[in-house]
Protein backbone atom coordinates (compact mmCIF):
# COMPACT_ATOMS: atom_id res chain seq x y z
CA UNK A 1 0.00 0.00 0.00
CA UNK A 2 1.55 3.41 -0.93
CA UNK A 3 0.22 6.62 -2.85
CA UNK A 4 1.57 8.08 -6.36
CA UNK A 5 0.93 11.78 -7.40
CA UNK A 6 1.80 12.80 -11.07
CA UNK A 7 0.90 16.31 -12.46
CA UNK A 8 1.17 18.40 -15.68
CA UNK A 9 0.64 22.10 -14.86
CA UNK A 10 1.05 25.24 -16.03
CA UNK A 11 3.19 26.60 -13.33
CA UNK A 12 5.32 25.07 -10.53
CA UNK A 13 3.82 21.97 -9.03
CA UNK A 14 5.72 21.31 -6.15
CA UNK A 15 3.31 22.23 -3.90
CA UNK A 16 0.04 20.75 -5.32
CA UNK A 17 2.07 17.61 -5.28
CA UNK A 18 2.79 18.11 -1.94
CA UNK A 19 -0.85 18.48 -0.68
CA UNK A 20 -1.47 15.60 -2.53
CA UNK A 21 0.60 13.29 -0.92
CA UNK A 22 -0.35 15.14 2.71
CA UNK A 23 -3.92 13.81 1.70
CA UNK A 24 -2.45 10.46 0.56
CA UNK A 25 -0.31 10.29 3.50
CA UNK A 26 -2.47 7.52 5.29
CA UNK A 27 -1.30 4.99 2.32
CA UNK A 28 2.35 5.28 3.51
CA UNK A 29 4.14 6.91 6.40
CA UNK A 30 7.44 5.18 5.96
CA UNK A 31 8.86 7.48 3.24
CA UNK A 32 7.90 10.30 0.96
CA UNK A 33 9.04 11.49 -2.26
CA UNK A 34 8.97 13.98 -4.90
CA UNK A 35 10.58 14.53 -8.65
CA UNK A 36 10.34 17.48 -10.54
CA UNK A 37 11.46 18.12 -14.07
CA UNK A 38 12.88 21.90 -15.49
CA UNK A 39 14.75 22.86 -18.66
CA UNK A 40 15.68 18.46 -19.17
CA UNK A 41 16.94 18.92 -15.61
CA UNK A 42 15.46 16.89 -12.80
CA UNK A 43 15.32 18.29 -9.21
CA UNK A 44 14.75 15.12 -6.28
CA UNK A 45 14.07 14.87 -2.84
CA UNK A 46 13.31 11.52 -0.99
CA UNK A 47 13.49 10.25 2.88
CA UNK A 48 12.31 8.75 5.40
CA UNK A 49 9.23 9.93 7.68
CA UNK A 50 5.80 11.59 6.88
CA UNK A 51 5.27 14.03 3.84
CA UNK A 52 5.16 17.37 6.44
CA UNK A 53 8.93 15.99 7.63
CA UNK A 54 10.65 15.30 5.06
CA UNK A 55 9.99 18.39 2.72
CA UNK A 56 11.35 21.40 4.58
CA UNK A 57 11.10 24.71 2.92
CA UNK A 58 14.57 24.67 1.65
CA UNK A 59 13.25 21.61 -0.71
CA UNK A 60 10.64 23.37 -1.74
CA UNK A 61 12.31 26.19 -2.94
CA UNK A 62 14.63 23.76 -5.06
CA UNK A 63 11.84 21.39 -6.68
CA UNK A 64 11.07 23.48 -9.45
CA UNK A 65 9.23 22.59 -12.67
CA UNK A 66 5.53 22.22 -14.40
CA UNK A 67 5.51 18.54 -14.40
CA UNK A 68 6.25 16.47 -11.18
CA UNK A 69 5.16 13.01 -9.81
CA UNK A 70 5.21 12.05 -6.08
CA UNK A 71 5.31 9.21 -3.64
CA UNK A 72 4.53 7.96 -0.28
CA UNK A 73 4.90 4.72 1.07
CA UNK A 74 5.25 1.91 3.43
CA UNK A 75 7.30 -1.40 2.99
CA UNK A 76 5.44 -4.68 1.92
CA UNK A 77 9.00 -6.69 2.64
CA UNK A 78 12.50 -6.02 3.71
CA UNK A 79 13.59 -2.78 5.39
CA UNK A 80 12.29 0.66 5.11
CA UNK A 81 16.04 2.78 4.29
CA UNK A 82 15.80 5.34 2.46
CA UNK A 83 17.51 3.80 -0.40
CA UNK A 84 14.07 2.23 -1.30
CA UNK A 85 12.66 5.67 -1.04
CA UNK A 86 10.85 6.33 -4.49
CA UNK A 87 10.66 8.04 -7.03
CA UNK A 88 13.33 5.91 -8.27
CA UNK A 89 15.37 7.16 -11.76
CA UNK A 90 17.25 5.49 -14.73
CA UNK A 91 18.83 8.20 -17.28
CA UNK A 92 18.26 5.62 -20.05
CA UNK A 93 16.85 6.50 -21.97
CA UNK A 94 15.72 9.98 -21.87
CA UNK A 95 15.47 10.10 -17.72
CA UNK A 96 12.72 7.94 -16.73
CA UNK A 97 11.20 8.63 -13.16
CA UNK A 98 8.55 6.11 -11.53
CA UNK A 99 6.48 5.91 -8.31
CA UNK A 100 4.56 2.75 -7.82
CA UNK A 101 2.06 1.03 -5.66
CA UNK A 102 1.75 -2.47 -5.75
CA UNK A 103 3.65 -5.55 -5.38
CA UNK A 104 5.36 -8.11 -8.54
CA UNK A 105 4.94 -11.73 -8.21
CA UNK A 106 7.91 -12.80 -10.87
CA UNK A 107 10.43 -10.52 -9.45
CA UNK A 108 12.63 -12.82 -9.24
CA UNK A 109 12.43 -13.78 -12.86
CA UNK A 110 12.28 -10.37 -13.86
CA UNK A 111 15.78 -9.26 -11.89
CA UNK A 112 17.43 -12.14 -13.89
CA UNK A 113 15.88 -10.75 -17.28
CA UNK A 114 16.81 -7.73 -16.41
CA UNK A 115 20.63 -8.22 -16.10
CA UNK A 116 20.65 -11.21 -18.16
CA UNK A 117 19.00 -10.07 -21.56
CA UNK A 118 18.15 -5.69 -20.63
CA UNK A 119 21.90 -5.70 -19.61
CA UNK A 120 20.55 -3.14 -16.39
CA UNK A 121 21.22 -2.83 -13.17
CA UNK A 122 19.31 -2.89 -10.12
CA UNK A 123 20.56 -1.21 -7.07
CA UNK A 124 17.74 -2.13 -4.14
CA UNK A 125 15.73 -4.94 -3.28
CA UNK A 126 12.71 -2.88 -4.36
CA UNK A 127 10.32 -4.21 -7.36
CA UNK A 128 9.54 -0.86 -8.21
CA UNK A 129 13.09 -0.64 -9.42
CA UNK A 130 12.84 -3.66 -11.35
CA UNK A 131 8.81 -2.46 -12.76
CA UNK A 132 11.49 0.89 -13.77
CA UNK A 133 14.15 -0.81 -15.91
CA UNK A 134 11.50 -2.62 -17.38
CA UNK A 135 9.83 -0.25 -18.84
CA UNK A 136 12.85 1.75 -19.46
CA UNK A 137 14.00 -1.03 -21.76
CA UNK A 138 10.89 -1.40 -23.53
CA UNK A 139 10.92 2.52 -23.87
CA UNK A 140 14.37 1.50 -25.44
CA UNK A 141 14.19 -0.83 -27.69
CA UNK A 142 11.86 1.42 -29.70
CA UNK A 143 14.92 3.46 -30.79
CA UNK A 144 13.33 6.74 -31.05
CA UNK A 145 15.42 10.07 -30.38
CA UNK A 146 11.85 11.67 -29.53
CA UNK A 147 9.11 9.15 -27.97
CA UNK A 148 5.52 9.46 -29.31
CA UNK A 149 2.30 8.07 -27.52
CA UNK A 150 2.61 5.14 -29.56
CA UNK A 151 5.75 4.42 -28.56
CA UNK A 152 5.01 5.05 -24.82
CA UNK A 153 1.87 2.76 -25.23
CA UNK A 154 4.41 0.01 -26.96
CA UNK A 155 6.42 0.34 -23.66
CA UNK A 156 3.54 0.12 -21.01
CA UNK A 157 2.26 -2.94 -23.47
CA UNK A 158 6.12 -4.27 -23.41
CA UNK A 159 5.14 -4.22 -19.03
CA UNK A 160 2.26 -5.87 -19.03
CA UNK A 161 3.27 -8.83 -21.39
CA UNK A 162 6.48 -9.28 -18.91
CA UNK A 163 5.08 -7.94 -15.21
CA UNK A 164 3.04 -10.04 -13.12
CA UNK A 165 1.30 -9.12 -10.08
CA UNK A 166 -0.38 -5.54 -8.85
CA UNK A 167 0.52 -2.78 -9.93
CA UNK A 168 -0.58 1.50 -10.46
CA UNK A 169 2.61 3.65 -11.55
CA UNK A 170 3.31 7.08 -13.07
CA UNK A 171 6.18 7.48 -14.57
CA UNK A 172 7.76 11.01 -15.82
CA UNK A 173 9.79 10.86 -18.93
CA UNK A 174 11.98 13.62 -18.73
CA UNK A 175 11.08 16.79 -21.19
CA UNK A 176 8.58 15.45 -22.88
CA UNK A 177 5.64 14.11 -20.21
CA UNK A 178 3.65 11.75 -17.46
CA UNK A 179 2.06 8.12 -17.86
CA UNK A 180 0.38 6.40 -15.32
CA UNK A 181 -1.09 2.72 -16.32
CA UNK A 182 -2.48 0.14 -13.87
CA UNK A 183 -2.18 -4.00 -14.20
CA UNK A 184 -4.29 -6.22 -16.14
CA UNK A 185 -6.76 -7.05 -12.98
CA UNK A 186 -6.80 -3.37 -12.05
CA UNK A 187 -6.15 -5.06 -8.30
CA UNK A 188 -4.41 -1.48 -7.52
CA UNK A 189 -6.45 1.58 -7.39
CA UNK A 190 -5.27 4.67 -9.96
CA UNK A 191 -7.66 7.63 -11.17
CA UNK A 192 -7.41 10.98 -13.57
CA UNK A 193 -8.52 14.17 -13.53
CA UNK A 194 -8.14 17.76 -15.22
CA UNK A 195 -8.73 21.31 -13.79
CA UNK A 196 -9.14 24.65 -15.57
CA UNK A 197 -6.71 27.84 -14.91
CA UNK A 198 -5.96 31.21 -16.03
CA UNK A 199 -2.88 29.30 -17.99
CA UNK A 200 -4.75 26.44 -19.29
CA UNK A 201 -5.57 22.76 -18.32
CA UNK A 202 -3.49 20.76 -15.98
CA UNK A 203 -3.76 17.52 -15.36
CA UNK A 204 -3.20 14.60 -12.52
CA UNK A 205 -2.86 10.97 -11.68
CA UNK A 206 -3.08 9.67 -8.65
CA UNK A 207 -3.58 6.46 -6.46
CA UNK A 208 -7.29 8.56 -5.01
CA UNK A 209 -9.88 10.30 -6.25
CA UNK A 210 -9.49 12.45 -2.87
CA UNK A 211 -6.56 14.04 -4.12
CA UNK A 212 -7.79 15.36 -6.72
CA UNK A 213 -10.74 16.76 -4.80
CA UNK A 214 -9.03 18.61 -2.50
CA UNK A 215 -6.71 20.28 -5.31
CA UNK A 216 -9.84 21.22 -7.24
CA UNK A 217 -9.35 18.87 -9.70
CA UNK A 218 -12.26 17.43 -11.42
CA UNK A 219 -11.93 13.40 -11.63
CA UNK A 220 -12.17 12.32 -15.30
CA UNK A 221 -12.71 8.85 -14.47
CA UNK A 222 -10.21 5.41 -13.09
CA UNK A 223 -8.04 3.86 -15.52
CA UNK A 224 -9.27 0.76 -16.50
CA UNK A 225 -7.64 -2.56 -16.06
CA UNK A 226 -4.11 -2.37 -18.54
CA UNK A 227 -4.86 0.60 -19.68
CA UNK A 228 -2.46 4.00 -20.05
CA UNK A 229 -2.23 7.53 -19.47
CA UNK A 230 0.30 10.01 -21.06
CA UNK A 231 0.18 13.44 -20.79
CA UNK A 232 2.93 15.78 -22.65
CA UNK A 233 4.97 18.38 -21.21
CA UNK A 234 2.53 20.54 -23.40
CA UNK A 235 -0.82 19.27 -22.06
CA UNK A 236 -2.01 16.56 -24.47
CA UNK A 237 -4.21 13.54 -23.21
CA UNK A 238 -3.70 10.60 -24.72
CA UNK A 239 -5.33 7.33 -23.75
CA UNK A 240 -4.62 3.71 -24.47
CA UNK A 241 -5.91 0.35 -23.71
CA UNK A 242 -2.78 -1.47 -23.34
CA UNK A 243 -2.94 -5.32 -21.86
CA UNK A 244 -4.03 -8.36 -24.01
CA UNK A 245 -6.41 -9.61 -21.69
CA UNK A 246 -8.00 -7.36 -19.13
CA UNK A 247 -10.00 -7.91 -16.34
CA UNK A 248 -11.51 -5.43 -13.69
CA UNK A 249 -10.30 -7.39 -10.09
CA UNK A 250 -9.83 -4.85 -7.89
CA UNK A 251 -8.83 -5.26 -4.12
CA UNK A 252 -11.70 -5.24 -1.87
CA UNK A 253 -9.53 -4.01 0.95
CA UNK A 254 -9.44 -0.98 -0.82
CA UNK A 255 -12.91 -0.41 0.81
CA UNK A 256 -12.50 -2.28 4.34
CA UNK A 257 -9.40 -0.78 5.55
CA UNK A 258 -7.02 1.28 3.02
CA UNK A 259 -9.00 4.14 1.05
CA UNK A 260 -10.35 7.31 2.60
CA UNK A 261 -14.08 7.09 2.64
CA UNK A 262 -14.31 10.29 0.87
CA UNK A 263 -12.79 8.04 -2.18
CA UNK A 264 -14.22 7.31 -4.95
CA UNK A 265 -12.88 3.98 -6.66
CA UNK A 266 -13.55 2.61 -9.89
CA UNK A 267 -16.62 3.89 -9.65
CA UNK A 268 -17.77 2.79 -6.19
CA UNK A 269 -17.92 5.40 -3.35
CA UNK A 270 -16.07 3.97 -0.38
CA UNK A 271 -18.36 5.83 2.17
CA UNK A 272 -21.33 4.17 0.94
CA UNK A 273 -19.59 0.91 0.74
CA UNK A 274 -18.82 0.68 4.40
CA UNK A 275 -22.34 1.86 5.26
CA UNK A 276 -23.60 -1.22 3.15
CA UNK A 277 -21.06 -3.35 5.46
CA UNK A 278 -22.72 -2.67 8.55
CA UNK A 279 -26.31 -2.71 6.87
CA UNK A 280 -25.00 -6.55 6.00
CA UNK A 281 -23.34 -7.12 9.63
CA UNK A 282 -26.31 -6.08 11.61
CA UNK A 283 -28.48 -8.39 9.32
CA UNK A 284 -26.34 -11.52 10.20
CA UNK A 285 -26.91 -10.19 13.89
CA UNK A 286 -30.23 -10.27 13.74
CA UNK A 287 -30.25 -13.76 12.38
CA UNK A 288 -27.94 -15.35 14.44
CA UNK A 289 -29.45 -13.44 17.70
CA UNK A 290 -32.68 -12.18 17.15
CA UNK A 291 -33.06 -11.52 21.00
CA UNK A 292 -29.12 -9.91 21.23
CA UNK A 293 -28.55 -8.21 24.40
CA UNK A 294 -26.29 -5.51 23.04
CA UNK A 295 -26.64 -2.03 24.31
CA UNK A 296 -24.09 0.20 22.91
CA UNK A 297 -22.36 -0.32 19.55
CA UNK A 298 -18.64 1.66 19.69
CA UNK A 299 -16.39 1.48 17.11
CA UNK A 300 -12.70 1.16 17.02
CA UNK A 301 -11.25 4.82 15.46
CA UNK A 302 -11.19 5.47 12.48
CA UNK A 303 -11.51 3.45 9.73
CA UNK A 304 -14.79 1.23 11.07
CA UNK A 305 -16.82 4.59 12.14
CA UNK A 306 -19.14 4.13 9.04
CA UNK A 307 -19.76 0.82 8.99
CA UNK A 308 -20.11 1.07 13.34
CA UNK A 309 -23.06 3.91 12.42
CA UNK A 310 -25.02 1.77 10.20
CA UNK A 311 -24.73 -1.36 12.11
CA UNK A 312 -26.35 0.12 15.13
CA UNK A 313 -29.16 2.19 13.24
CA UNK A 314 -29.89 -0.86 12.02
CA UNK A 315 -29.96 -2.75 15.42
CA UNK A 316 -32.06 -0.19 17.11
CA UNK A 317 -29.15 0.47 19.23
CA UNK A 318 -26.80 3.43 20.57
CA UNK A 319 -23.76 4.34 18.93
CA UNK A 320 -21.61 6.00 21.06
CA UNK A 321 -17.64 7.16 20.52
CA UNK A 322 -15.75 5.26 23.58
CA UNK A 323 -12.54 5.60 22.42
CA UNK A 324 -10.35 8.80 21.75
CA UNK A 325 -7.55 8.60 19.83
CA UNK A 326 -4.02 10.37 20.01
CA UNK A 327 -3.99 11.45 15.96
CA UNK A 328 0.09 11.60 16.40
CA UNK A 329 0.54 7.69 17.21
CA UNK A 330 0.93 5.98 13.28
CA UNK A 331 -1.34 3.35 12.14
CA UNK A 332 -0.11 0.08 13.94
CA UNK A 333 -1.31 -1.54 10.60
CA UNK A 334 1.69 -0.51 9.01
CA UNK A 335 4.17 -0.31 11.93
CA UNK A 336 6.57 -3.55 11.31
CA UNK A 337 7.11 -5.13 14.62
CA UNK A 338 5.04 -6.93 16.71
CA UNK A 339 6.65 -5.22 19.33
CA UNK A 340 5.85 -1.96 18.00
CA UNK A 341 2.29 -2.78 17.37
CA UNK A 342 1.43 -3.70 20.67
CA UNK A 343 3.05 -0.76 22.29
CA UNK A 344 1.51 1.63 19.89
CA UNK A 345 -2.58 0.75 21.26
CA UNK A 346 -1.92 1.96 24.13
CA UNK A 347 -0.64 5.22 23.18
CA UNK A 348 -2.56 5.44 20.57
CA UNK A 349 -6.32 4.66 22.02
CA UNK A 350 -8.31 5.98 25.14
CA UNK A 351 -11.31 4.33 26.57
CA UNK A 352 -14.04 6.61 27.85
CA UNK A 353 -15.13 4.72 30.95
CA UNK A 354 -18.93 6.31 31.10
CA UNK A 355 -19.39 4.46 27.75
CA UNK A 356 -18.46 1.07 29.22
CA UNK A 357 -19.48 0.80 32.42
CA UNK A 358 -21.84 -1.94 33.26
CA UNK A 359 -22.40 -2.15 29.44
CA UNK A 360 -22.96 -5.29 27.09
CA UNK A 361 -20.76 -3.34 24.45
CA UNK A 362 -20.55 -4.22 20.59
CA UNK A 363 -16.87 -3.31 19.49
CA UNK A 364 -16.63 -3.16 15.59
CA UNK A 365 -13.26 -2.82 13.77
CA UNK A 366 -12.85 -3.04 9.80
CA UNK A 367 -11.09 -6.20 9.95
CA UNK A 368 -8.76 -8.31 12.20
CA UNK A 369 -5.39 -9.45 11.01
CA UNK A 370 -2.88 -10.13 13.87
CA UNK A 371 -5.42 -9.78 16.27
CA UNK A 372 -2.78 -7.67 18.65
CA UNK A 373 -4.41 -4.58 18.32
CA UNK A 374 -7.71 -5.79 18.98
CA UNK A 375 -6.88 -8.20 22.02
CA UNK A 376 -5.39 -5.26 23.79
CA UNK A 377 -8.87 -2.92 22.79
CA UNK A 378 -10.73 -5.70 24.39
CA UNK A 379 -9.11 -5.57 27.81
CA UNK A 380 -9.31 -1.87 27.64
CA UNK A 381 -13.07 -1.99 27.51
CA UNK A 382 -13.26 -4.73 30.49
CA UNK A 383 -10.87 -2.13 32.62
CA UNK A 384 -13.51 0.43 31.39
CA UNK A 385 -16.21 -1.77 33.32
CA UNK A 386 -17.65 -3.22 30.44
CA UNK A 387 -20.19 -6.18 31.67
CA UNK A 388 -19.63 -8.39 28.34
CA UNK A 389 -17.84 -7.09 25.48
CA UNK A 390 -19.04 -8.60 21.62
CA UNK A 391 -16.38 -8.10 19.05
CA UNK A 392 -17.75 -7.05 15.63
CA UNK A 393 -15.70 -7.24 12.08
CA UNK A 394 -16.81 -5.49 8.93
CA UNK A 395 -14.47 -7.76 7.29
CA UNK A 396 -14.28 -11.54 6.71
CA UNK A 397 -11.53 -13.47 8.32
CA UNK A 398 -8.28 -12.76 6.65
CA UNK A 399 -6.87 -16.20 6.28
CA UNK A 400 -4.22 -15.49 3.49
CA UNK A 401 -1.64 -13.54 3.14
CA UNK A 402 -1.53 -10.88 0.50
CA UNK A 403 0.64 -10.72 -2.37
CA UNK A 404 0.20 -7.52 -4.49
CA UNK A 405 0.74 -4.71 -2.21
CA UNK A 406 -0.53 -4.95 1.47
CA UNK A 407 1.66 -5.97 4.14
CA UNK A 408 -0.33 -8.88 5.27
CA UNK A 409 1.81 -10.91 7.30
CA UNK A 410 3.17 -14.96 6.62
CA UNK A 411 -0.21 -17.32 7.40
CA UNK A 412 1.27 -17.99 11.01
CA UNK A 413 0.97 -14.62 12.19
CA UNK A 414 -2.64 -14.03 10.77
CA UNK A 415 -4.86 -15.17 14.03
CA UNK A 416 -8.12 -16.68 11.57
CA UNK A 417 -5.45 -18.86 9.98
CA UNK A 418 -6.17 -22.20 10.51
CA UNK A 419 -8.43 -21.59 13.33
CA UNK A 420 -12.51 -21.64 13.53
CA UNK A 421 -14.46 -17.90 14.71
CA UNK A 422 -15.07 -19.12 18.35
CA UNK A 423 -11.69 -20.03 18.53
CA UNK A 424 -10.51 -16.88 17.58
CA UNK A 425 -12.75 -14.85 19.83
CA UNK A 426 -11.49 -16.86 22.59
CA UNK A 427 -8.12 -15.95 21.85
CA UNK A 428 -8.64 -12.30 21.16
CA UNK A 429 -10.64 -12.27 24.65
CA UNK A 430 -14.27 -11.42 23.30
CA UNK A 431 -17.17 -12.73 24.60
CA UNK A 432 -18.92 -13.25 21.21
CA UNK A 433 -16.99 -12.53 17.83
CA UNK A 434 -19.01 -12.20 14.58
CA UNK A 435 -17.03 -11.38 10.91
CA UNK A 436 -19.11 -10.47 7.48
CA UNK A 437 -20.05 -13.32 5.31
CA UNK A 438 -17.40 -12.96 1.99
CA UNK A 439 -21.00 -12.70 -0.44
CA UNK A 440 -22.31 -10.02 2.29
CA UNK A 441 -19.05 -8.06 1.90
CA UNK A 442 -19.18 -8.09 -2.15
CA UNK A 443 -22.05 -7.58 -2.30
CA UNK A 444 -21.68 -4.11 -0.48
CA UNK A 445 -18.89 -2.73 -2.29
CA UNK A 446 -20.21 -4.18 -5.69
CA UNK A 447 -23.89 -4.07 -5.59
CA UNK A 448 -24.34 -0.65 -5.59
CA UNK A 449 -25.28 2.02 -8.44
CA UNK A 450 -21.64 0.51 -10.13
CA UNK A 451 -21.60 -2.83 -10.89
CA UNK A 452 -18.52 -4.89 -10.33
CA UNK A 453 -18.82 -8.62 -10.43
CA UNK A 454 -15.17 -9.91 -9.37
CA UNK A 455 -12.35 -8.63 -6.90
CA UNK A 456 -9.27 -9.64 -5.68
CA UNK A 457 -10.36 -11.31 -2.40
CA UNK A 458 -7.44 -13.28 -1.85
CA UNK A 459 -6.99 -12.70 1.83
CA UNK A 460 -10.02 -13.93 2.68
CA UNK A 461 -10.72 -16.68 0.16
CA UNK A 462 -6.76 -17.88 -0.89
CA UNK A 463 -7.86 -17.12 -4.29
CA UNK A 464 -5.09 -14.91 -6.42
CA UNK A 465 -6.54 -13.45 -9.56
CA UNK A 466 -2.95 -13.54 -11.49
CA UNK A 467 -3.16 -17.11 -11.08
CA UNK A 468 1.00 -17.53 -10.59
CA UNK A 469 0.86 -17.55 -7.02
CA UNK A 470 1.38 -20.58 -5.40
CA UNK A 471 3.15 -22.56 -2.18
CA UNK A 472 6.42 -22.07 -3.76
CA UNK A 473 5.88 -18.59 -3.73
CA UNK A 474 3.84 -18.65 -0.74
CA UNK A 475 6.74 -19.73 1.46
CA UNK A 476 9.49 -17.36 -0.10
CA UNK A 477 7.47 -13.99 0.93
CA UNK A 478 6.31 -15.64 4.32
CA UNK A 479 10.25 -15.53 4.85
CA UNK A 480 10.82 -11.92 3.74
CA UNK A 481 7.62 -10.45 5.72
CA UNK A 482 7.69 -12.30 9.57
CA UNK A 483 8.53 -9.79 11.79
CA UNK A 484 11.77 -11.37 12.86
CA UNK A 485 13.20 -10.82 8.93
CA UNK A 486 11.54 -7.64 8.83
CA UNK A 487 13.50 -6.61 12.38
CA UNK A 488 16.77 -7.83 11.03
CA UNK A 489 16.51 -6.33 7.58
CA UNK A 490 15.51 -3.01 9.79
CA UNK A 491 18.91 -3.43 11.97
CA UNK A 492 21.22 -4.22 9.48
CA UNK A 493 20.16 -0.67 7.57
CA UNK A 494 20.27 0.94 10.58
CA UNK A 495 23.80 0.00 10.91
CA UNK A 496 24.61 1.25 7.08
CA UNK A 497 23.03 4.61 7.20
CA UNK A 498 25.18 5.00 10.71
CA UNK A 499 28.05 4.46 8.28
CA UNK A 500 26.82 6.78 5.18
CA UNK A 501 26.40 9.49 7.62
Amino acid sequence: MCGIVGIVGKSNVNQSLYDALTVLQHRGQDAAGIVTSHGGRLFLRKDNGLVRDVFQQRHMQRLVGQVGIGHVRYPTAGSSSSAEAQPFYVNSPYGITLAHNGNLTNVEQLSREIYESDLRHVNTNSDSEVLLNVFAHELAVRGKLQPTEEDVFAAVAGVHARCKGGYAVVAMITGYGVVGFRDPYAIRPIVFGHRHTDEGVEYMIASESVALDVLGFTLIRDLAPGEAVYITEDGNLHTRQCAANPQLSPCIFEHVYLARPDSLMDGVSVYKARLRMGEKLAEKILRERPDHDIDVVIPIPDTSRTSALELANHLGVKFREGFVKNRYIGRTFIMPGQAARKKSVRQKLNAIELEFRGKNVMLVDDSIVRGTTCKQIIQMAREAGAKNVYFCSAAPAVRYPNVYGIDMPSPHELIAHGRSTEQVAELIGADWLIYQDLPDLIDAVGGGKVKIEHFDCAVFDGQYVTGDVNEVYLNKIEQARNDASKATAEAVSAIIDLHND
